[in-house]
């Protein structure tokens, strides 16, 4: 999904190009799923006629700011994207739609503006996750009021974050995922930093040195400029990035010649290199452990679910018998009496009816 590098470089075009010009005609999808909080009528009423001021964003979250509120954000979510006619903007692949002059907007345009001197931008999201809201203050509420210290804007001291980290059990890489803790950070950025910074993605963040701190402060930062000094284009990413091969089949993905592995931290696939990415003595322990915790809890789960089921069959038994009437017991006892046992002939009786 777009992270940091993609919503900036989308942020810049909108303050490179849109600043200082007057929304003259808009167009807003009728889709409850992206624009919510507010009518499609009503939003488009809100940005008709108004001067863009400025582009912001937090995070993954950017919004406009116009003459007067209220203002419209754009969560970008999985696919989300700007795009400019005639102006290049962030290429992430995943978001990309086919924008020709005859196509323009595209079919998956969210919200579309012209502006007074003809400039025309929309925001696009072919798979209906991003959201669209329009408030007064964005800074002041959800989902922006929750966000933590953003990766680029705002960035914590070595000592700050030091800190901060010693505090945390939680896998290394689930924290930078942690949008409350550090904004902007996504999945492939995650797997970057750590892989530059020479971390294994389940390091328990309390277990990182100091050092370990200040070498992934800086990854961060260079990641992330780098990334958009190229218009946060996957291509143009340096060849010794993971990034470039994460996407490649388990068993086939290489960088600089050492194998890429993949699993699973932080709820998502996470790539990494475990010839240069070593999980701490410590930290494996307590993996360990918590795989152990939670193999006994399955087999006290699984041993739970199977006394239930034999009481389930001992309950159903006794209710069945409970349910049999005693007229069929009498009934029963009724036509055993009636069977008369068959009565055997003496054995000369046998033979003297063969002879005749």
């Amino acid at each position: 999904m777009p992270e940091l590098p993609e919503v900036e470089v989308a942020r810049r075009a909108l303050e490179e190009n849109c600043v200082g010009k007057r929304i003259v005609k808009c167009r807003v999808d009728e889709d409850p799923k992206v624009i919510v909080g507010v009518s499609p009528s009503d939003l488009q009423s809100a940005l008709l006629g108004k001067t863009i001021v400025s582009a912001l964003r937090k995070g993954k979250n950017l919004w406009l700011r116009l003459h007067s509120p209220p203002f419209p954000t754009f969560q970008f979510g999985m696919a989300g994207a700007i795009y400019i006619k005639g102006i290049e903007t962030a290429k992430y692949k995943r978001s990309a739609v086919n924008i020709t002059d005859e196509d323009w907007p595209s079919k998956y345009s969210k919200v579309f503006a012209q502006l007074d001197d003809g400039l025309e931008f929309s925001f696009t999201d072919k798979r209906r996750f991003a959201k669209v809201r329009l408030v007064h203050d964005p800074e002041s509420v959800p989902p922006i009021s929750e966000l933590g210290p953003d990766a680029l804007t705002e960035p914590m001291k070595v000592d700050e974050f030091a800190n901060a980290l010693s505090q945390k059990k939680t896998p290394i890489k689930a924290l930078l995922l942690d949008q409350s803790f550090i904004s902007g950070i996504g999945n492939w950025i995650a797997d970057e930093v750590l892989y530059q910074a020479r971390i294994h993605p389940m390091e328990k963040a309390s277990d990182l040195s100091k050092e370990n701190c200040e070498t992934l402060l800086k990854c961060i930062k260079e990641v992330i400029e780098n990334a958009i000094a190229v218009g946060a284009d996957s291509s143009q990413y340096p060849d010794e990035w993971i990034v470039r091969y994460r996407d490649q089949k388990p068993g086939k993905a290489f960088v600089e010649g050492r194998k890429i592995e993949f699993i699973t931290a932080g709820g998502r696939t996470t790539a990494f290199v475990p010839d240069l990415q070593k999980l701490s003595s410590s930290s494996k322990a307590a993996s360990s452990k918590s795989r152990k915790s939670k193999s006994d809890a399955d087999d006290e789960k699984e041993a739970q679910e199977n006394s239930k089921s034999d009481k389930d069959k001992d309950s159903s038994r006794v209710a069945k018998r409970k349910s049999k009437k005693p007229e069929d017991d009498d009934a029963t006892q009724k036509k055993s009496s009636s069977k008369k046992p068959a009565i055997k002939e003496p054995v000369a009786v046998m033979k003297k009816k063969a002879r005749k």
